[in-house]
């Protein structure tokens, strides 16, 4: 860090030297009437001291993250579990399906959450078999990303293009299957 005073004080040769502490102000700066004029630089306190690197953080802290994701997921499937979807009144209905008569991919979506908690899997598979496999992906996502975390190296989820077409073309045929005559197994 430079010396700002010895920065100021500095005269080379053939340059006038500074004429006061208090150089004039520029012009529409100048003080209101009455007041003083600023004093000059501050002093230099002297190089900043160096700072090695910071800690790496505990396992705990780096688990901190992924474990808030897993309470959200938990206590969304807790209240989905303690509020029956199966009963009228508790959640809206699909829009796509009032208006249109259609199967979204998420149609039944809620009540397979709900029979998942409660473990029935075969009733989980037949109201959403979509949303059961998204609940299977995000635990095995989740797995891995929390020991990735817990070894301190940073989560790599990089989908190639080709993979989130290929996701987006399983979904398509799953709401067109399931909204053909033939494809009653997979009505909610």
């Amino acid at each position: 860090m430079r010396d700002v005073n010895a920065d100021s004080q500095r005269v080379t040769a053939g340059s006038p030297g500074p004429t006061s502490a208090n150089p004039a102000p520029a012009p529409g700066l100048e003080p209101a009437p009455g007041l003083a004029p600023a004093p000059g630089p501050a002093p230099a306190l002297g190089p900043a001291p160096a700072l090695g690197p910071a800690p790496a953080p505990g396992p705990v802290r780096r688990l901190g993250v992924p474990l808030a994701v897993l309470a959200a997921v938990a206590a969304a499937f807790a209240y989905v579990g303690a509020v029956d979807p199966n009963q009228p009144g508790h959640y809206p209905v699909c829009p796509l399906l009032r208006y249109a008569g259609i199967y979204c991919p998420g149609c039944g979506g809620l009540r397979s959450a709900h029979a998942f908690v409660h473990g029935d899997f075969a009733a989980a598979l037949h109201d959403n078999a979509a949303a059961v496999a998204g609940y299977l992906a995000f635990a095995v996502v989740w797995t891995v990303w929390a020991c990735r975390a817990a070894r301190g190296r940073p989560p790599r989820l990089e989908p190639r293009p080709a993979h989130l077409w290929a996701l987006g073309g399983l979904l398509l045929a799953f709401t067109v299957v399931r909204n053909l005559p033939f494809g009653g197994l997979l009505h909610p």
